[in-house]
């Protein structure tokens, strides 16, 4: 066990990890704005690249909160991120960003910026997961954005899991929809995204991205989280 002291807690975003450079591009520029709020932030990845969080818990020698930039707590959250913060005494998980209220309130921008307008039916695509956890953190997130735009809101996956998005477009138009469109549940741009697009719907919304409702998200994570922990 790691024990090191500094004053003010540095941010560590922790995200999955993709080979699309515009998805690294926006996690970066998600840390460069959180950044402006909380000071130092780092950022690490669990998978297909790095660093990895401990090696940036390791390098950074000074008390950390580390927020996972992830819209559901499945496999990565609990084992790979838990995992890497347990080996450090100053350093402290917070939720992941979803589900919550405010990414509801993003993912309504984003459909009206797509064209969506109020009767349009609409499928919220999530990556998926064979984590329990992470799929009832999908069902809590198409609550949230449901009661946010006053309707029905479906589930479709894109990577794993059932319903898939396309046949959760399918079944939209089967009930009767003249119009339907995908919010994209999904912080970056990246092959997930794309897939989209071959879904069938009228419309297809941006990722949630860099937001300034996002970057206080992130921000109010850190601040709590040190708090709480005495950090």
């Amino acid at each position: 066990m790691t024990t090191r002291r500094h004053d003010n807690p540095a941010l560590v975003l922790v995200a999955h990890g993709t080979r699309s450079a515009r998805g690294v591009e926006m996690i970066a520029a998600l840390a460069e704005a959180v950044s402006k709020k909380v000071g130092e932030t780092r950022v690490a990845f669990v998978d297909v690249l790095g660093p990895s969080p401990e090696e940036v818990l390791t390098d950074l020698g000074r008390p950390a909160v580390v927020v996972p930039a992830f819209l559901a707590s499945g496999y990565h959250v609990h084992h790979d991120v838990h995992g890497a913060a347990s080996q450090f005494s100053d350093a402290v998980v917070t939720p992941a960003l979803g589900p919550d209220p405010v990414l509801a309130e993003v993912l309504r921008e984003r459909l009206v910026e797509a064209g969506w307008r109020p009767g349009d039916a609409v499928v919220l695509a999530a990556a998926g997961s064979s984590d329990a956890r992470a799929l009832a953190d999908v069902r809590c997130a198409a609550a949230m954005l449901a009661t946010t735009i006053n309707q029905r809101v479906r589930i479709g996956y894109v990577a794993t899991g059932t319903p898939t998005v396309t046949d959760s477009v399918a079944a939209a138009r089967a009930d009767g929809a003249h119009r339907v469109f995908v919010a994209s549940y999904l912080l970056a741009h990246g092959l997930f995204h794309e897939r989209l697009f071959n879904a069938g719907a009228d419309g297809v919304a941006q990722p949630l991205g860099v937001h300034p409702k996002i970057v206080d998200l992130v921000a109010s994570r850190h601040d709590r989280a040190a708090v709480l922990a005495g950090l």
